[in-house]
């Protein structure tokens, strides 16, 4: 048999707003959840904050660690410590894409597309090619524009690695977003490339 369903004739007080129900339709149970109702009610009055603040769009000290190791990472890599530089970039970008979802999406996609640029850069310099194009296509995926580091380093390691068909494509799509001497210069040099092969 299934439960049913009883409407009460609940009423509110409108100065105190605890709720009660005439003697006629008083029972103990009801009763017993209508006391523990109004007590909670009552706490929740006193309480200096009633309602919990809202959360703080950003939080800076996750915004100022993901920086701190953004630029350790790059230290890293200016001593020739590649590995190192690779491990920092990696904390920094899980530390940017666990960010609470109530954080602005555009700050994690422009903290995550940096990190992942230097991050292939590092890949590149120990000519790690396959992950460093990887990194430098993930960091396009966050942010097309304004990212010339990274249309050019997935196009610098698909050349390295011999696909020049690949790398051609791949900047000829950079240069429709982005109006780059760099980006010019090694579509360029992928067509003498193309040309010398054929």
């Amino acid at each position: 048999m299934g439960d049913s369903f009883t409407q009460l004739p609940l009423q509110i007080d409108p100065t105190s707003k605890a709720v009660s129900v005439p003697e006629s339709a008083q029972s103990k149970q009801l009763t017993a959840e209508l006391t523990a109702l109004n007590a909670l009610h009552r706490s929740l009055l006193n309480l200096d904050t009633p309602v919990p603040p809202p959360p703080i769009p950003v939080n800076p000290k996750r915004s100022a660690q993901i920086q701190k190791l953004r630029e350790s990472g790059s230290a890293s890599f200016r001593k020739g410590n590649y590995p190192d530089a690779i491990r920092m970039y990696t904390f920094g970008i899980e530390m940017a894409v666990g960010r609470p979802g109530w954080e602005p999406s555009g700050l994690v996609r422009d903290e995550v597309s940096v990190l992942y640029a230097n991050r292939a850069q590092a890949h590149m310099a120990m000519q790690n090619w396959p992950q460093a194009m990887i990194d430098a296509e993930s960091s396009v995926e966050m942010k097309k524009a304004g990212n010339t580091k990274g249309w050019w380093r997935k196009g610098r390691c698909l050349i390295e690695m011999g696909r020049l068909e690949e790398a051609k494509e791949w900047i000829e799509k950079a240069l429709d977003v982005e109006e780059d001497a760099d980006l010019k210069a090694l579509s360029k040099e992928i067509d003498r490339a193309i040309e010398k092969k054929a």
